[in-house]
């Protein structure tokens, strides 16, 4: 169990993704200021209900920790960061926000590999592939030319991999939080698979 200086946004931040933060408000400026004076991490989970600002949100019991790998003060201690998220944690218990919002977590890695892999993880490919076709054709129709995504480099790590793949497709705010909850990569690729064809079958209906 550790505690952990936590920052709730209105997104999850899955394993492996890179997180840009301006940062204003004072208990998130001293958050920043006690990450840099020690080891640069901190909590991300997500705000189920309520705003980012100000606090009395509600908050989810499962996150990552995020690393900031560069940042910039801007004046008024005001804060510009690029994070990178590193790892899933769960929520034991808050703390009071005092004098930012504070948690005990603790780690919460993948399971092992569960099932066949390789075909999950090809599905999810398949999946997105079919995306990919689809976009073009409702690009084409629009008469635009379809901007060719970046090209996917997958880790051989299983959960690495299955993050790579989560941040690779266009998913729901309750998809993502769905794929950082999985059990392990087998069951993400599971999630992922199943919204990717969700949004698949409402491309579709627009082609129609």
């Amino acid at each position: 169990m550790t505690e952990l200086p936590m920052f709730p946004l209105g997104a999850t931040l899955l394993p492996g993704e890179s997180l840009p933060l301006r940062v204003f408000e004072p208990r998130y400026q001293a958050l920043v200021q006690r990450c840099l004076a020690t080891d640069r991490r901190f909590g991300v989970v997500l705000i189920e209900r309520g705003s980012e600002v100000g606090g009395g949100d509600v908050r989810s019991d499962v996150g990552t920790v995020a690393e900031i790998v560069d940042h910039a003060a801007t004046g008024a201690g005001r804060y510009s960061l690029e994070c990178r998220g590193v790892a899933r944690i769960r929520i034991a218990a808050w703390l009071p926000d005092d004098p930012y919002p504070r948690a005990d977590v603790e780690p919460w890695p993948d399971a092992g590999v569960d099932g066949d892999w390789r075909a999950a993880r090809d599905g999810v490919i398949e999946a997105r592939e079919r995306l990919l076709d689809l976009w073009r054709e409702l690009a084409k129709r629009a008469g635009r030319r379809a901007t060719p995504p970046p090209p996917l480099a997958l880790p051989d790590d299983p959960s690495e991999c299955s993050f790579t793949l989560a941040t690779a497709l266009p998913l729901s705010e309750a998809d993502r939080y769905r794929a950082l909850g999985a059990a392990g990569p087998v069951e993400r690729a599971g999630v992922l698979t199943d919204a990717a064809e969700d949004v698949a079958a409402a491309l579709r209906f627009r082609l129609q």
